[in-house]
């Protein structure tokens, strides 16, 4: 990450030292960086400069209200798959007419909302769906304007919990199955027909899936535009990896040059539904050391966050590199890096070597700025951290750490008859 230098013998964000940030807001606590959010989003901007195109943001990569604010400022749109999150873009000065609505399972209310936003496009994802869009469009004399998710039975070779584009998966409508439920659509009232959508996983390191789902879908676009419908949108979804330790992404300018080179001919507007690229590697989680342990089989470094916290490595066992935040030697030791949390899978790293270091010491979990936060929990009763946005020798606190009050609001207590 280039914004994260180490000065002074300590690790800065920007220029904030993060001793500072710890020391003022304590730990565990989220820090990012908008230099290196603005910085991806140019990237995007440069590669599809020419283009017909929308960039909408992926929310649920990332949540927070001042980096929704902060990219509707920067003219992005959103992709989002809950009420939830329409309420927080349109909240944060998102535009409507920029947001698509993914997901399986939209309710009732949650289209009736988008509805009444003006929301761009819905991408639907199964015939049940579809005809209850229809039902909710009508009954308040809306149209609803549709693309279809596609699932092209794409192997995205990613972790098999973030892959999305396989047939057996729960997303999307199968392909060979499109042209039936297309011709469904266009007979049913309120729905309008706009375009097609795919999305085939997150975290996608290599190009050639991504040219193969993104071909797949173009041709069909051909095809429907000749029966008439008006395809005016592909989606090509979202999912570019970061490198959280030895992989190999390709660039944005690679993978936008690839989905160009792959949606040739198609004359309409191409929606990219960004989410990790942009906030991944823009963000850190602070903890502290508490403890130091060892069994005489294995050694512990204690902290202060969880899988409460940050629960990816526990998910997913993802690997985000760890690094002292004031590092007090050259010399290293391997330790297993866990949290309070009462389950053995709590863990933010598993026989990590790691530089030195003692209770009392920071640490900084790198590449914590997407499916970070947005998944913390409550367990064990352990309030969510605070959220740090840095703005060159400056920062800003954008979410405060929860209170034990914040635990227990909205729950209530019966009078007990006894």
């Amino acid at each position: 990450m280039s914004v994260l230098q180490l000065k002074n013998g300590e690790l800065h964000l920007e220029e904030v030292p993060l001793a500072q940030i710890a020391e003022r807001e304590g730990t565990p606590c989220y820090v990012y960086s908008l230099r290196a959010i603005r910085e991806q989003v140019g990237q995007f901007r440069a590669a599809l400069a020419g283009t017909p195109h929308l960039v909408c943001f992926s929310v649920k990569a990332n949540s927070n209200a001042a980096i929704l604010s902060y990219l509707a400022h920067l003219g992005l749109g959103f992709d989002i798959v809950s009420g939830g999150e329409l309420f927080r873009v349109l909240n944060s000065g998102g535009a409507p007419e920029k947001v698509v609505f993914s997901g399986v399972g939209k309710t009732c209310r949650e289209m009736h909302e988008a509805l009444q936003a003006g929301i761009l496009l819905f991408n639907v994802e199964s015939i049940a769906e579809l005809r209850e869009l229809s039902v909710v469009a009508s009954s308040i004399g809306k149209a609803a304007r549709v693309a279809l998710r596609i699932n092209p039975d794409v192997d995205p070779k990613t972790h098999p919990y973030i892959a999305t584009g396989l047939r057996k998966s729960k997303f999307g409508i199968p392909m060979d199955q499109a042209r039936e439920v297309y011709e469904l659509a266009r007979q049913l009232p309120g729905i309008d027909v706009v375009g097609i959508d795919c999305h085939i996983g997150s975290q996608l390191t290599d190009i050639s899936p991504i040219v193969e789902a993104v071909s797949r879908v173009v041709e069909l676009a051909s095809e429907l535009r000749k029966r008439g419908f008006d395809i005016r949108y592909i989606d090509v979804g979202g999912g570019l990896g970061v490198r959280y330790r030895d992989e190999t992404p390709p660039s944005v300018a690679e993978y936008v040059a690839a989905v160009l080179s792959a949606a040739n001919g198609f004359s309409g507007t191409l929606i990219f539904e960004p989410g990790r690229s942009i906030v991944a590697l823009a963000g850190v989680l602070l903890a502290k050391v508490l403890f130091l342990k060892n069994t005489g089989d294995k050694s512990f470094i204690v902290v202060d966050a969880a899988m409460t916290e940050l629960i990816r490595p526990a998910l997913y066992g993802s690997y985000q590199a760890i690094v002292p935040v004031q590092p007090r030697a050259s010399a290293v030791h391997v330790a297993d890096i866990v949290g309070p949390v009462c389950e053995t899978g709590d863990f933010l790293a598993r026989d990590r070597e790691l530089p030195v270091v003692e209770s009392g010491d920071l640490i900084a979990v790198l590449g914590a700025g997407a499916y970070g936060f947005v998944m913390a929990s409550n367990y064990n009763s352990r309030p969510r951290p605070p959220e740090v946005l840095v703005d060159g020798s400056r920062y800003h606190l954008v979410r405060v750490r929860e209170s034990y009050t914040d635990l227990v609001r909205g729950e209530r207590i019966p009078a007990w008859d006894c």
